[in-house]
C-alpha cells in the first residue's frame, strides 16, 4: 500500500507573465500585435500563378472567388470581387450559379458566407487556420457567462446585444437569440441607434474600441458610460453597480493590427509630413481616433483617397497589404500615402491564404474534391441570419 505524504505548501509567486494569463494584471502594450517583418515571403513556385489560372478557367462559373481588401497582391489578383467581409458575403449570395466560393479572408467571414449563401452552395477558406484574433477573444461560453453577471445585476432584460461582424457564427447566433444586432464599421452608429430603441444598454462584443468610438464621436457619450467586461475576470472586472450605471458595455476585444496604432504614431507622423491627413479605421485605439482628421471603415477610406485631390498626402492607419495597394494605385495622381505607425506589420491570419493555399484549392475542385468546407450548423445558422436580417433591416 502506498504511503499518503501530505504536500506542504510551496511559497512561489506568480511571475507577472503568469499573472497576464490569468487576466489578473494588464499589458499596457498588449494590443499593439506581433513584431512582424515588412515584407512578405514570395511564392515558392514560379508556376503557381500559371497554375491557379489553369484551375480557375477548368471550373468556370462553377466558382467564385472573393477576396478581402487586407488579402495580399498575389491573392487579390485571382479575386473576383473584392471588397469588406459583409460586402463579400453578399456579393456570393448573389451568385447562386456559382457551386464553390472561395473565401480568401478569414473563418468568420467564410461562416457569413455560408450563412447568406443557398444550402447548394459549398464555401471553402483556403487555409483553416486563417482565423482572426478579434472574432477568437469572445467564445460562446463566455458571452453565455456575460449575460449570467447581467442578469444577477438585474440589467439582463434592459440590453440589448450588437455584435461586430467580425464574430464567430456562435455569437452572432448569441446575438440573434438576445434580440440584437449585427453591426459593421460603416453601419455601426444605425445600429446602436436601433438597439437603444429596444433597451436601455448595450452589450457591444467583440471590438471594444468601435463600440468606444461610435458611442462617444458619434453618438455624443461620455467616456464614463462605457464599462469594460473582460471576461478573463471574475464578473468581467465590473461591479453590478458599473453595470446598472452604464450605457455601452463593451467586450474586452480588440484587432491585433489596429490596436497597434498610438497616438505617438499620429504625432511622429505629423512632425515628418508637414500638411498630411490622419485618416484611420474605428478599429484603432478611441485616443487615435480623437487625434486623427478622418475615420471611417475600409471602404471609406477607399473612397476618401479616390476623392482626395492630387498632391495630398495621407497617413492610413489599417491593415498594411491595402495601405501598399492604395499607394501603388494612386502614385500616379501624385498622392502620397503611407502607412501610419513606422513599424510595418501585415495582419498575421489574413496572410495565411496565400498562392500556394489558392493554388490547392482551386485544384482541388477543378478535381472534383471538396476541402476546408466551411459550414455553420443550422441551429447556429437561423439565429444568426436573424441578427443579419436585423441589421440588413437598419434603416
Amino acid at each position: 500500500m502506498r504511503a499518503v505524504t501530505t504536500a506542504q505548501p510551496l511559497d512561489v509567486q506568480p511571475t507577472p507573465l503568469a499573472l497576464l494569463l490569468l487576466g489578473r494584471e494588464a499589458d499596457p502594450k498588449s494590443e499593439r500585435g506581433v513584431e512582424c517583418p515588412g515584407d512578405l515571403p514570395s511564392p515558392s513556385d514560379p508556376d503557381l500563378v500559371a497554375r491557379a489560372r489553369a484551375a480557375k478557367e477548368k471550373l468556370g462559373e462553377k466558382v467564385f472567388v472573393l477576396g478581402h481588401h487586407y488579402q495580399r497582391d498575389e491573392v487579390i489578383q485571382f479575386a473576383d470581387v473584392t471588397g469588406d467581409s459583409f460586402k463579400l458575403a453578399r456579393d456570393a449570395a448573389a451568385r447562386p450559379e456559382a457551386e464553390y466560393i472561395v473565401f480568401c479572408g478569414v473563418h468568420f467571414m467564410a461562416e457569413s458566407a455560408d450563412i447568406l449563401t443557398s444550402d447548394d452552395q459549398k464555401v471553402v477558406l483556403p487555409d483553416l487556420a486563417a482565423g482572426c484574433s478579434m472574432a477568437d477573444m469572445a467564445t460562446a461560453e463566455q458571452v453565455a457567462e456575460c449575460w449570467d453577471v447581467l442578469a444577477e445585476a438585474g440589467v439582463a432584460e434592459a440590453t440589448v446585444p450588437v455584435a461586430y461582424m467580425n464574430s464567430s457564427a456562435d455569437i452572432k447566433s448569441f446575438t440573434g437569440k438576445h434580440g440584437g444586432t449585427i453591426c459593421t464599421s460603416s453601419n455601426a452608429k444605425r445600429a446602436l441607434d436601433w438597439a437603444f430603441e429596444q433597451g436601455e444598454k448595450v452589450l457591444f462584443l467583440p471590438d471594444q474600441h468601435l463600440g468606444r468610438n461610435t458611442a462617444v464621436r458619434d453618438m455624443g457619450m461620455s467616456l464614463e458610460d462605457c464599462v469594460v467586461y473582460n471576461p478573463h475576470k471574475p464578473n468581467g472586472g465590473v461591479t453590478p453597480e458599473q453595470l446598472r450605471a452604464a450605457k455601452m458595455i463593451l467586450w474586452r476585444g480588440h484587432c491585433s493590427v489596429h490596436g497597434r496604432f498610438s497616438l505617438e504614431s499620429v504625432e511622429d507622423v505629423r512632425a515628418r509630413i508637414p500638411g498630411v491627413n490622419v485618416l484611420v479605421h474605428p478599429e484603432c485605439r478611441h485616443e487615435v481616433v480623437a487625434a486623427a482628421d478622418y475615420v471611417g471603415s475600409t471602404e471609406y477610406i477607399i473612397k476618401a483617397l479616390e476623392a482626395a485631390p492630387a498632391g495630398s498626402k495621407w497617413a492610413i492607419g489599417t491593415e498594411l497589404n491595402l495601405v501598399r495597394r492604395l499607394a501603388n494605385r494612386f502614385a500616379a495622381e501624385d498622392k502620397e500615402i503611407v502607412f501610419l505607425d513606422k513599424t510595418v506589420c501585415f495582419c498575421s491570419t489574413m496572410n495565411r491564404i496565400d498562392l500556394p493555399h489558392l493554388v490547392w484549392t482551386l485544384e482541388s475542385l477543378a478535381q472534383g474534391k471538396l476541402v476546408n468546407r466551411i459550414e455553420v450548423d443550422r441551429e447556429t445558422e437561423s439565429f444568426a441570419k436573424l441578427a443579419l436580417e436585423r441589421m440588413l433591416a437598419l434603416p
